[in-house]
């Protein structure tokens, strides 16, 4: 039973299935496309939402900190990304590459814990759009009913009107096909990244020196259930860590960590790109070089602009500005997070789609949503159903509720792909490697070890509700996924007595 469980799927296999003309996707992307994918999807979350939540519980000032040593953390992992895409070029990301090296159960247990990464991730971010349009409304003097608006801190019971209608919209841009979601993105990021810019260049002549002191709060309020009070923590290492210092910082990386998920999936693009051996490296490593900068700078620009004591959790950089008396950058950042944010939710969607094809096409998955459409060569069935899911999601679910499922999906999923190069590395040295990660296996090691650690810093109840997710993928892959998983009937096949001419082959 072991051996079918750790069953690998052959790279050439791999890549021979999307040559099959009712489950092969468009190539249409190139490096400058798959960098702007990277950079629409990581600048988002991070600035525009996440940045006061962790500035005002976790770190202060040394939020800057936190994103660079979240950076670090991700640079790690993303040289395991560039190899494996570059070399198995097919969707699916972490998925497909773990069925690569590591086997069919592995590759499942890291396909469910995608889906819900970026399920979760979409719905973050939709989330976070709607309270800037709703901070928007604000300023022009319309009020969002209390039933139909964000739920972030009110005790009305309520559906995200706003939050839902942007999956259902990203929904249909993405049937439409890639080339369109690729022109739209490219238009949206040029507007995000000037709002970035204004926001580092405007806001560096409104920092106050006395706003960063202390540097590293001593001391700060935390409200209960924090990520601090992880009993995995005490369990590893026998201390209950305090709630402010340095590991406050690395708390609030293990936090702000959610905004640098979009290498990832870039890599589930990897079938749609023209010359993916060259371009998919380029694509993940020059987003996130270039996220990491801009990241640590705002960080320092806003927490310069105003106590971190006192920066706002739905809306930081937009309040920063209206706080130091200048309500037209407020507008100005307003629109730009908000415009900015849709590109977010729409890759991690892209990405939850391509891996739920992947694993459709090799049967893990009913092979009902791996036909793609006849006209736009897209996943059209898995698109529109997750969609609709993902919209209720968003419409139900509070922010704070998602965002640390988000990271402890996405940190178990840069583990499986590090771990998934070292053995690569042994069981098929003869692959031909476009982008190879340097010092293998210490820069992989380095990666599993930051993640882990990341990891370990996330509150209890999300370990809790990530192993309730587990079990209900084990559950599904033993009902489902391993009778009719695609590697597992060609076996059976193969296995298949023969007779013919008086002998019996099998």
């Amino acid at each position: 039973m072991s051996s079918t469980l750790f069953r690998t799927k052959k790279v050439e296999q791999s890549i021979l299935d999307t040559e099959e003309p009712e489950h092969a996707l468009k190539k249409s992307l190139s490096a400058l496309d798959l960098t702007v994918f990277g950079v629409g999807v990581i600048i988002g979350t991070g600035i525009f939402v996440l940045t006061g939540t962790v500035a005002k519980n976790n770190a202060g000032p040394a939020v800057a900190l936190a994103f660079a040593a979240a950076g670090v953390a991700c640079a790690l992992a993303a040289l395991c990304y560039a190899e494996f895409a570059s070399t198995v070029p097919v969707a699916g990301s972490a998925y497909t590459f773990s069925y690569a090296s590591l086997g069919e159960l592995p590759a499942w247990i890291i396909g469910w814990d995608l889906v819900l990464e970026f399920a979760l991730g979409t719905a973050v971010v939709a989330v976070g759009w709607s309270g800037y349009i709703q901070s928007l409304m604000d300023n022009a003097g319309w009020q969002m009913p209390a039933a139909l608006g964000s739920r972030e801190g009110s005790d009305v019971f309520g559906f995200d009107i706003l939050a839902a209608a942007l999956v259902l919209v990203l929904t249909v841009i993405l049937v439409l096909g890639m080339k369109l979601s690729a022109r739209i993105t490219s238009l949206v990021v040029a507007i995000k990244v000037t709002v970035v810019l204004v926001v580092i260049i405007a806001g560096a002549f409104l920092i106050k020196a006395e706003n960063y002191d202390p540097f590293i709060p001593k001391e700060k309020p935390v409200e209960a259930g924090s990520s601090l009070d992880s009993p995995l923590i005490q369990l590893m290492f026998g201390w209950a860590p305090s709630n402010f210092g340095v590991m406050g910082i690395f708390t609030a990386a293990s936090v702000v960590f959610f905004a640098f998920i979009g290498f990832d999936v870039v890599a589930t693009a990897a079938e749609e790109t023209r010359n993916p051996q060259r371009d998919m490296p380029r694509g993940i490593l020059g987003s996130l070089l270039i996220c990491t900068t801009l990241y640590v700078l705002v960080s320092i620009v806003v927490t310069g602009m105003q106590h971190y004591s006192r920066l706002s959790v739905d809306a930081p950089l937009a309040d920063a500005f209206k706080a130091t008396g200048h309500p037209w950058y407020a507008g100005f950042i307003s629109f730009g997070a908000a415009v900015g944010l849709t590109t977010v939710c729409m890759i991690l969607l892209l990405g939850q789609t391509r891996v739920f094809f992947a694993m459709s096409r090799d049967g893990l998955l009913p092979r009902f949503f791996s036909r793609v459409h006849p006209r736009f060569k897209t996943p059209h069935r898995p698109t529109i159903l997750l969609g609709v899911i993902i919209a209720i999601l968003a419409g139900f679910t509070p922010l704070t509720e998602l965002a640390a499922l988000v990271n402890i999906g996405t940190l178990f999923a840069f583990v499986v792909v590090a771990i998934g190069v070292i053995i690569l590395r042994r069981t098929r040295p003869d692959l031909p490697r476009s982008f190879r990660t340097p010092w293998v296996p210490v820069i992989p090691i380095l990666s599993v070890c930051a993640s882990l650690w990341l990891m370990i810093n996330l509150p209890a109840e999300t370990w809790v509700r990530f192993g309730i997710w587990m079990a209900a993928g084990f559950l599904v892959y033993f009902l489902y996924g391993r009778g009719h998983s695609r590697l597992a009937r060609g076996e059976a096949a193969e296995q298949q007595p023969t007779t013919g001419g008086g002998t019996t082959t099998l």
